[in-house]
């Protein structure tokens, strides 16, 4: 994305990346539709960056939602909103958007080298989206760090963010439920509630809902997690509900009957050795272990510390030298807004090294 702007602004540029093709973890999110960004208001969209929200929004006021979508409409790729607001592409798939998009990046005479690596700083005007440390076999390897680490600049370590959390699960309940969602429901951590859905997975649990609470999970361990199978009912209407007799149905029967539960849930309930009354199908406790490794996380969070930048992202102790994206020290849920500021990032950084340029 820096490329196509310096390109674009008539600089001749040249684009490194270590691995044999470029793009691989770009390629890997297309596996889930390519949820591109967000279509929910900017102010409401910003608040999903937590603590970085002030470093990241003039880059994602200046690049928003609706440019990234305009740029994919620009390639030929079009795009629809889910249900939940999400902006993913109607293939649902990466590869014919990086395609076009390197159709167009060899049409403005960019170059493309590969198995070609970052050695340190030279002076040569820079863009650097090394990446984090999630998914090192796509290239996000963070062999980066000690060039920054002899260069004296602060990056904070990089820890799972977006992961999947480990559950001890019985071995009868791994086997029977492994890959089944869980839908509809509200997760409560350390005070923050979200809507949602699961998946239980082998080792534990993943999927949105735990996503937005994982840094919270992550840094506030200790704290119950706690599940609500019917976030939009009361416990007094479930307890009513509940109160019809049971007769002949089983209890797996009856909870499905008078409490609208799957099957998942009701096992769950039964894990975790919860009552299936209403307080309990309302606030299920469930422990965590910890997060699973971040080599398999959606993102991370840690990186360049972000006052070792100034506010285009270019480091203060190398001139015209800038990062983007996931090497940076933020993070954020999934949902269109990791991809987004990686984009938007970018697009800052090379519109300020372009007028760099231009004015040297």
């Amino acid at each position: 994305m820096a490329a196509e702007i310096l390109a674009t602004a008539g600089h001749s540029v040249t684009i490194y990346d270590h691995m044999p093709a470029p793009a691989r973890k770009f390629l890997l999110a297309g596996r889930g539709g390519l949820n591109l960004t967000h279509s929910e208001p900017l102010d409401a969209f910003l608040e999903r960056y937590g603590e970085a929200q002030g470093f990241l929004e003039p880059a994602i006021r200046a690049f928003p939602p609706d440019a990234l979508i305009a740029w994919a409409h620009g390639l030929g790729i079009e795009t629809f909103v889910g249900s939940s607001g999400r902006v993913f592409p109607k293939q649902m798939k990466a590869s014919p958007l990086l395609r076009a998009w390197l159709r167009r990046l060899e049409q403005l005479g960019v170059k493309l080298v590969t198995r070609s690596e970052w050695q340190g700083f030279d002076g040569t005007p820079t863009i650097l989206a090394l990446g984090g440390a999630s998914w090192p076999q796509l290239g996000s390897d963070a062999r980066w760090l000690p060039h920054f680490a002899e260069k004296g600049i602060a990056v904070h370590p990089f820890k799972p963010a977006n992961s999947r959390f480990l559950v001890h699960w019985s071995p009868v309940f791994r086997q029977k439920f492994a890959g089944t969602p869980v839908k509809n429901i509200a997760l409560t951590y350390a005070g923050k509630r979200v809507r949602g859905e699961l998946m239980i997975s082998q080792e534990g649990i993943e999927g949105g809902a735990i996503y937005a609470v994982s840094k919270g999970l992550r840094e506030k361990p200790g704290h119950p997690l706690v599940i609500d199978f019917r976030p939009d009912l009361t416990e007094e209407v479930l307890a009513q509900r509940l109160a019809k007799p049971r007769g002949k149905d089983s209890l797996s029967n009856y909870l499905r009957k008078a409490a609208a539960l799957s099957p998942v849930a009701i096992n769950l309930l039964r894990e975790t050795g919860t009552t299936p009354d209403a307080k309990g199908i309302k606030a299920m406790p469930l422990k965590l272990e910890r997060p699973a490794g971040i080599t398999r996380a959606i993102s991370s969070a840690g990186g360049v510390a972000l006052e070792e930048l100034d506010a285009h992202f270019q480091l203060n102790k190398a001139p015209l030298t800038y990062c983007v994206g996931e090497m940076l020290d933020w993070e954020a849920p999934t949902g269109g807004y990791l991809l987004q500021a990686c984009f938007s990032t970018a697009v800052w950084a090379a519109r300020h090294l372009a007028s760099q340029l231009k004015s040297g």
